[in-house]
């Protein structure tokens, strides 16, 4: 079977700020068949034109008067079951070892790529991923992924990983909109009783939460995964 993931990520600064400003780096991706792929972004511009609302979807732009709009979009996520699926990866930046990764922060980054990735790509399937466009020192930074994720899933097919605008692909934005929301839940950023509360609460009734947080590992419709870099079970 054919999939598509994509890709983005908040906070990516935290493992070169000298004033973070929060716990956890993340990234997130959304999976789905390939061939839902104009299925939802057609239902995607139906949202837009029941709202008469355009330009970039992000977290960052919910609001009261656009919070309408925003549930819609968590709703239509929720609509699919489990043949739309979030994950992301929390990294805590307090406990990351730059020694083991060579001192070097962006490959530490793209080591957790790797992690986010790894363990839901399945046998027998085919990938093609696409990360929101970042700006890398090492320029192959997205080819050395995909050969390690080709080497360490020799029964599935990673057919391509490439960057795109995020301005310009509206499921990277989802991803970013579910991705906001998650953050928002690990690095204690919502104000209560504001709109980007109201929409983290219809995402939490959808799954039955009292709370986004980690979850365990066969959590398969909206998984967040809190690396341990501390070890332990």
């Amino acid at each position: 079977m054919q999939f598509e993931v994509y890709c983005d990520e908040v906070m990516p600064d935290l493992f070169t700020s000298q004033k973070p400003a929060g716990r956890y780096l993340m990234i997130g991706s959304l999976w789905l068949p390939a061939v839902m792929r104009k299925e939802i972004k057609d239902k995607i511009q139906e949202i837009r034109e029941k709202h008469n609302t355009w330009g970039e979807m992000k977290w960052s732009k919910v609001s009261p008067s656009r919070l309408p709009f925003y549930l819609d979009l968590v709703d239509l996520f929720e609509s699919y079951g489990l043949d739309m699926r979030f994950r992301c990866i929390a990294v805590d930046h307090t406990q990351v070892n730059m020694e083991l990764h060579d001192n070097d922060k962006e490959l530490g980054f793209y080591k957790f790529y790797y992690q986010l990735l790894h363990n839901w790509i399945l046998d027998f399937n085919e990938y093609r991923i696409f990360c929101d466009v970042k700006s890398n020192r090492d320029p192959r930074r997205l080819q050395v992924l995909e050969r390690c994720l080709f080497s360490s899933n020799l029964s599935s097919k990673i057919k391509s990983i490439q960057s795109l605008p995020s301005g310009q692909v509206v499921i990277i934005q989802l991803c970013d909109l579910l991705l906001g929301a998650a953050s928002s839940r690990m690095n204690n950023t919502l104000k209560e009783g504001s709109a980007k509360e109201n929409l983290v609460m219809r995402l939490e009734s959808h799954l039955g939460r009292e709370r986004l947080g980690s979850t365990p590992r066969t959590e398969s419709k909206f998984n967040i995964f809190r690396i341990r870099l501390s070890g332990g079970w």
